[in-house]
Formats: C-alpha cells, structure tokens, sequence
C-alpha cells in the first residue's frame, strides 16, 4: 500500500521506517534539517531491546503534490499542528484514500457518526476555525489510539522505548474493508494493530492519563511516580479522572479500568517525564487544548461541572504564555 506519512518525528519516523523496513511503499512528508537528513542518509530506528532498523533510501519529500494519491495518510503530528498542513492534505488523496490521525487528546472527528444529539458537533478546541474539517473530511478518516513511547533524538534518528500497539477502527464501529487493510499494513510492519469496534472508548482511557498526568507533570516539574507518591497531587489526578468519567459517561463511554488502577498503572512506570514536561523543558508548545481544554469543552456540551479541570487547564495555558513570552 502506498502510505504517507506527514511529520517524521518520534512516531511518525517509528511507524515510517517500521513500514519501509517492511517494504511497504512509504513517503515521508517533512521539511528542514529533517527532509535534508531523510534524503541524504534515510531513516534509523533503534528498538528497545538495542535493534536497529536502518533503512538507507526512503522517499522524502516537502511537496505533497510531488507525492500525489496515496492508499493510507497517517497525520503523525501534534494536535496543534495539524491545521497548518490541513490545506495540502487533499493533494494526497485518490477516490480510496483514508487518513489516519495520531494526535493525542479529543480529535477534531470525534462526533462524526457519533449518533445522538451531538451527532456532527465540532471540537472547537482542536480546530477553532474549522480548517482542518474543511479539508480532511471526516468520511475517510480511520480512528487510532498511539500507546508507543518513542524519541527524536537527531533529524531522521528515532529511539524507542516502549510499546508498539495502534489499535484502529471505523468511526461508526463497523468494521469496513478499509479498517481491514489499514490494520493489515500496520501488522505487516510490526506493529500491532488491533480493530476495535469502539475506537473511542479505547481513546478515552489513553486520554483519561494524558489530561491529567501531563499538565500536572508540567506544572510541577515532576514524574509519574513522582505525581502518584505525593497525596495531594495524586488527589487531584483523582479528581481530574472523576470529572472526566463523569463527561464520557454521558457520552456513551464505559472505562474498562478503575481510576485507582488506572492511578496505579501510572505509578509503576515510575520516574518517567511526561511528554508535555519534556516540551516544556525544551521549550516546545504544549499540546493543552487537545488534552484538556477539548475535555473541558465536552463537559460544557454534556452540562458538567469541570472545577478540577478548569483550574488545572488555567494554569497550564499561562504556563503556556509565560514560555512564549520567555523565547521573544
């Protein structure tokens, strides 16, 4: 199948060279430092287990016309970032063409072929304006859930630390021939690719740690374990979770974990940074709106009280601001 992927970060460069080492027709999508080493020396991927998967020549490319139709997109960027390229991804696509977004938190698609009152919605949140709905229509997008740990350490060097599963699934729990060929691609690289019936569900539980862990982490400069050990900050991720378990409850979603096991499964990771601390200590943007300001918006569309949320999201945007402010 022919894939492109946009964005050779930490996951996309994961998932990429995974597939190209597998031989699957693959075009990186990138630009800069990362386009300059992606054509001069390809891809490195070094497993966990000290496994490295070189492969020397791979197709890169910053023009998405260059790259024409393809059978598979996958959107690896951040959330924030998907709206600046949202205009060229039509250039990709043929009559067939699905596209498969890896972004963290509530996804702008999250209400197609929802069913119920909400049917349809947007999640302002995460496309403010609507680009990205204009122009990736939500008919040809695949659900998927990114449960591996993966770092950039050098353009087109990507270390992996743990997981490899992409659980994927069609919008309308159906499971069409297209989720069908996705998956298969996706297992023909390595990787495990589950289809669920309920990608949303799935979803909830990656997010219900993410909006909860990494602000927190951010804030207060500390670990997983770090988080889980000390009372008061364990409290308020419980009541952070409760909050949003309150918000999918009404939206259809049943957590197949507690929060006390979900807390605890977070605690034995142990001294780990979250993603958004690690933004932050390099002075990244951080990914709070789709983490925790699209909770927050959903708990406003299900008439749910969100005082734990909102402080925290507070916090974390001026957090935000101040390092904006700081590399003017």
């Amino acid at each position: 199948m022919k894939t492109a992927i946009i964005g050779a970060g930490a996951i996309g460069g994961f998932i990429g060279a995974q597939l190209a080492h597998a031989g699957e027709d693959v075009t990186f999508i990138a630009r800069g430092a990362t386009l300059e080493a992606l054509e001069q020396r390809g891809i490195r991927l070094t497993m966990r287990d000290g496994r490295e998967i070189v492969v020397p020549r791979v197709n890169a490319t910053s023009d998405y016309s260059e790259a024409g139709p393809q059978d598979v997109v996958v959107l690896a960027l951040k959330a924030h970032q998907v709206a600046a390229v949202a205009a060229d991804v039509p250039k990709l696509l043929g009559p067939d063409t699905v596209v498969v977004p890896m972004q963290n938190g509530i996804p702008f698609w999250y209400f197609h072929n929802h069913g119920g009152a909400l049917d349809g919605s947007a999640v302002k949140a995460v496309d403010p304006t609507g680009t990205i709905r204009r122009h990736i229509p939500c008919e040809r997008v695949i659900g998927c859930v990114v449960y591996p740990a993966t770092e950039l350490t050098a353009p087109g060097v990507v270390k992996h630390i743990e997981g490899n599963r992409f659980p994927v699934g069609d919008l309308d729990g159906s499971e069409s021939e297209r989720v069908k060929r996705v998956s298969e691609c996706f297992i023909r690289g390595g990787l495990k690719s589950p289809i669920l019936s309920d990608i949303r569900s799935e979803m909830w539980l990656k997010l219900w740690g993410n909006m909860t862990f990494n602000p927190i982490s951010a804030l207060s400069r500390a670990t997983l374990a770090g988080i889980c050990e000390y009372p008061p900050t364990r409290e308020l991720a419980r009541a952070m979770m409760a909050e949003a378990q309150t918000i999918a409850a009404k939206l259809g979603i049943t957590f197949r974990v507690s929060i006390e096991k979900r807390i605890a499964g977070a605690e034995q990771v142990g001294h780990h940074k979250t993603s958004m601390l690690q933004d932050v200590e390099a002075g990244r943007p951080l990914e709070t709106d789709a983490l925790l300001g699209s909770v927050i918006e959903l708990g406003r569309m299900t008439q749910t009280p969100t005082p734990h949320l909102d402080s925290v999201y507070a916090m974390t945007k001026l957090l935000e601001q101040s390092l904006r402010q700081s590399v003017l």
